[in-house]
């Protein structure tokens, strides 16, 4: 039976090591509620950093903490201090963390972060490795651990592997930037499924691997080789039941049931009736945008002064990476902007600011929503931000109002919030007195279609929407290409072709002996290639065409004196036995002249692009363009094209990375059927990378094997991954 295994970088689970005994206690809140539908029972292994260091662990111990582990379906992955020192407040909060919330001031790009990286990516991927089978389904957590879908697949190439980032992914400007991108996108791309909080994340990733891996995407899918890759938006929701239910017993707790936070909040609306309580609560990062909030709050009291002592700012800020230097600094600033604030500020009866450095228990956290009349978050940049809907799952009688910055996450699913831009002050001053003046009304009005929408799309929703999703990639991948080459059918196809008395092989060259290159003309053959074809060419009962759109010059320059049978310009042009190339098809090039203005006016617009003139066609090249704008260009050149040839006896061919116009009555298929019909062939082979070929596959009889290379909707029987793989294939028939 297959099992689910989930990686995290922490474990779920809280490890106590005191008087030589030893607890585990797990988790609550955060991922480890969510994945509590997806972990369960015998079927599913947690693994992650325990929170101990090899330092901390006594060997005595080790096995009772093996044990408890166990127990609670986890497994621990061994770090050392130097590990986390590199891997984790290095590379993971120094380099990645600053970096994709759009601080590249703050990213450093040190090797030996880079270096501790991958070595404790490597880690992780070894404890999954050593515990996965083929079968199973196995989902990598956030930005920790970026290379270990690639380094499982690897090892684990049928494994079904889902990723997903729970922080923001940055623009392709800003990624550019990091010195591992390629790493960092190989990393990602080994998963199966990759899942982001929202379609901008989802959109910059794609935009990446467009412009720095060259990779072909299709709306959300990656065809990498033989592998389609998903990638969806999944916004993470929070356990909201829990946050209601608890608010509800807050709230019903009367006299010294009630928390001393609590009792001071209640002594605090006493004293000064009508006086609104504004809440902020994050961790104390500068994404958070808290030093900027408390700026704004001051400008906000310098601009209504009228609010001034009717309105307070509960800050709580819970401690992070204290030994960052930024979060130093930051502490600092909010330490000293709070003291002048209140300082300037402050009456007898009043102080703006309540600041709390702290973590707080669960039921303070509740005290504090249910108590605060308005909720304020303001991060520069979030992956999600999930107090902004625990604050309003509180909301049990849907009065109070949400200020939430647009560069959040959950701004995405939460349009009846007040959204504001957190850099801007003018804003945030009048977007704060209309959340005190506004209605009890339009705040329950707002208020019940967020409960409603965060209600029906839960934590637990969010896991169990990723898992099925995971699952039907794994379904769906083989279910719209052709088959797969494997080694029973090259073994299949390898004894038909040594049965066979006459043989007929069409070989594509571009993207199929060999790889493209950015100068068409710089993609000669190599050695091994040469061997190759020389072998195919000298065999026996063997006919072999060369069948591209190449010109007929090039191909004489490199085949001609070899004596290689060739077909060029996708039909126009045949050479066989080392003869001089003579037309096979009657074409026009007249219409050339009308043509290649507009070609030439489409390069001039388009940097990178460039014209390749033919005999009898003329193709646009931009692969050496920007991926989006080259395909932008390539749509507005198509339809262009189509309405200046009308009725005219020309077509329009969309190759890869490449748009050729030449006559309609020319193709490859209409070639290698003419080819066919010279002589009485037993067997018939066909491969091809291009939308060009498949003219080929689908006018050569059902009985000839075709191929496509790449991983692409074709009407080839079967394909293989790349050149390098044509090449063994090629061998095979050879050494038969």
């Amino acid at each position: 039976m297959s099992k689910t295994i989930i990686i995290s970088n922490r474990l779920p689970v809280q490890l106590q090591i005191s008087d030589g005994g030893l607890s585990a206690i797990p988790s609550v809140g955060g991922l480890a509620t969510g994945m509590k539908s997806v972990h369960s029972g015998d079927d599913s292994l947690w693994i992650g950093w325990s929170g101990l260091t090899d330092e901390d662990i006594p060997n005595i111990l080790e096995p009772q903490i093996d044990h408890a582990l166990r127990e609670l379906n986890c497994s621990k992955v061994r770090l050392n201090k130097s590990d986390i020192e590199g891997y984790y407040f290095g590379f993971s909060n120094r380099t990645i963390w600053p970096l994709f919330h759009y601080f590249l001031e703050y990213s450093e790009f040190e090797l030996d972060f880079w270096e501790s990286y991958k070595a404790v990516n490597q880690k992780f991927a070894d404890a999954i490795i050593e515990a996965a089978d083929e079968d199973d389904i196995i989902w990598v957590h956030d930005y920790q651990l970026l290379l270990v879908p690639e380094m499982v697949k690897a090892k684990r190439p049928n494994a079904t592997i889902g990723f997903f980032l729970h922080i923001p992914f940055p623009s392709y400007e800003i990624f550019r930037t990091l010195p591992w991108r390629e790493h960092i996108l190989r990393g990602l791309l080994g998963a199966d499924l990759i899942g982001f909080h929202t379609y901008d994340y989802e959109r910059h990733f794609l935009s990446s691997v467009r412009r720095l891996l060259g990779l072909d995407v299709s709306f959300n899918d990656i065809y990498l080789e033989d592998r389609v890759i998903k990638v969806d938006s999944f916004p993470m929701g929070i356990d909201y039941h829990k946050f209601s239910e608890a608010a509800k017993k807050s709230i019903a707790l009367q006299g010294k049931h009630r928390s001393d936070l609590q009792k001071k909040l209640d002594e605090h609306k006493r004293s000064a009736p009508g006086t609104k309580l504004i809440v902020s609560i994050d961790r104390l990062d500068y994404s958070k945008g808290i030093a900027k909030r408390i700026n704004a709050f001051e400008y906000f009291l310098n601009k209504y002064p009228e609010y001034k002592e009717k309105v307070r700012l509960i800050i709580l800020a819970v401690p992070s990476r204290s030994n960052v230097p930024q979060y130093q600094l930051l502490k600092r600033e909010i330490d000293e902007l709070v003291g002048r604030i209140n300082g300037e500020l402050s009456t007898v009866n009043w102080t703006p600011i309540w600041y709390f450095y702290r973590s707080l228990p669960f039921e303070n956290l509740i005290d504090l929503y249910t108590s605060s009349d308005i909720a304020w978050l303001t991060p520069l940049r979030d992956g999600m931000n999930l107090v902004a809907k625990e604050y309003i799952a509180t909301r049990t009688d849907k009065t109070g109002v949400l200020i939430l910055s647009e560069m959040a996450g959950s701004a995405n699913e939460m349009n009846e919030a007040l959204l504001i831009n957190p850099n801007n002050f003018e804003e945030q001053a009048d977007t704060l007195k209309q959340a005190i003046t506004m209605p009890k009304e339009e705040q329950m009005a707002r208020n019940m279609f967020l409960q409603k929408r965060l209600q029906r799309y839960n934590v637990e929703v969010w896991a169990n929407e990723f898992m099925n999703s995971l699952k039907s990639q794994r379904k769906a991948v083989g279910t719209f290409v052709s088959e797969k080459m494997t080694g029973t059918i090259l073994d299949w196809i390898t004894t038909k072709y040594n049965s066979s008395k006459n043989r007929l092989l069409f070989l594509d060259y571009d993207g199929t002996l060999t790889g493209f290159h950015k100068d068409p003309q710089k993609a000669s053959p190599d050695k091994e290639l040469y061997e190759i074809l020389d072998a195919l060419h000298h065999q026996e009962n063997t006919t072999v065409f060369l069948i591209s759109g190449r010109d007929k010059t090039t191909f004489s320059k490199w085949f001609l004196d070899r004596k290689y049978n060739m077909i060029v310009e996708h039909g126009v042009w045949i050479s066989t036995k080392g003869e001089d190339f003579k037309m096979l098809e009657k074409v026009k090039g007249d219409w050339m002249e009308k043509i290649r203005p507009v070609l030439e006016s489409f390069v001039d617009r388009t940097p990178g692009s460039f014209i390749e003139e033919k005999n009898y066609s003329l193709a646009w090249h931009y692969r050496n363009t920007d991926p989006d704008f080259g395909q932008k260009r390539a749509t507005e050149l198509n339809t262009v094209l189509r309405s200046l040839i009308g009725n005219d006896d020309i077509s329009v061919l969309n190759g890869n990375k490449v748009m050729e116009v030449k006559s309609s009555n020319v193709n490859k298929g209409r070639a290698s059927v003419r080819m066919l019909s010279q002589a009485d062939y037993d067997f018939v082979f066909a491969i091809g990378d291009d939308w060009t070929d498949e003219f080929m596959f689908e006018e050569l009889p059902d009985s000839t094997i075709t191929v496509k290379v790449g991983l692409q909707k074709t009407q080839a029987k079967y394909h293989v991954e790349g050149p390098k793989k044509v090449r063994e294939l090629l061998k095979q028939f050879i050494q038969s």
